[in-house]
């Protein structure tokens, strides 16, 4: 089994069972971008570049869909809510966690 190290927020949530409501805990983003985390990370491995704490709320979020002139500068107002709308399809929000991953806090 291999082992990677992810570093999230304190308080962050912890991460739930496999297909249950996402908590937005950070563990999956935090390991690896998904297909769209790719196309703006520029890498498939680490953690996504998308991925934004809001401390307000005390959770992570993808920014793509949260904010997505906050992760892409350059992106014309207009262009915003479809690219959101996009992004929630592509990382398949509301179906629940997908991520298989086991975590163990850091000793």
């Amino acid at each position: 089994m291999s082992r990677q190290v992810i570093r999230l927020h304190p308080a962050a949530p912890a991460k739930p069972p496999e297909a249950a409501p996402c908590n937005g805990c950070g563990v999956c983003c935090a390991a690896e971008p998904c297909p769209i985390g790719v196309l703006v990370s520029g890498r498939r491995t680490g953690a996504c570049a998308a991925l934004l704490w809001k401390s307000d709320a005390g959770l992570y979020r993808c920014g793509l869909v949260s904010a997505p002139r906050e992760v892409l500068r350059g992106l014309p107002g207009f262009a915003a809510p479809l690219l959101s709308r996009l992004a929630r399809r592509w990382i398949s929000a509301a179906s629940g966690c997908d991520s298989s991953l086991q975590v163990e806090a850091a000793t």
